[in-house]
């Protein structure tokens, strides 16, 4: 079975036996520890793969927000070296953020039973 660009290794490709499973294992492990005492979401991993991606693209939004603000609200409270070390950590997890969200959207796409092909 063809998986596009950015599919998650950690996830079996849609119709590979357990591939749900791995879905949920994966998907679960990009949201906050507690979305694992909810049932609902082991049962039905659509509905957790659309809140993972909320949950993500939230966080995209913090960090960026995050990012603008660093400078001028550490400044007082930390050395230059430390403000540009938390720029550097938000530089790093953003463009991860951003792969997660892409591929939280892929995984839910195929939830969803839509059959990914090659592009030539």
């Amino acid at each position: 079975m063809y998986v596009p660009p950015g599919w998650p290794a950690e996830v079996r490709p849609p119709g590979d036996p357990d591939w749900e499973s791995s879905a949920v294992a994966w998907l679960l492990d990009a949201v906050p520890p507690d979305y694992r005492a909810y049932g609902v979401l082991r049962r039905h991993p659509l509905a957790l793969a659309r809140m993972a991606g909320y949950h993500v693209r939230s966080a995209i939004e913090a960090a960026r927000a995050g990012y603008r603000g660093a400078a001028v609200d550490l400044k007082d409270h930390l050395p230059p070296h430390a403000i540009e070390a938390v720029l550097e950590a938000y530089r790093q997890e953003g463009p991860r953020l951003v792969r997660l969200a892409a591929s939280i959207d892929l995984v839910e796409r195929a939830l969803r039973g839509e059959p990914f092909v090659p592009r030539m």
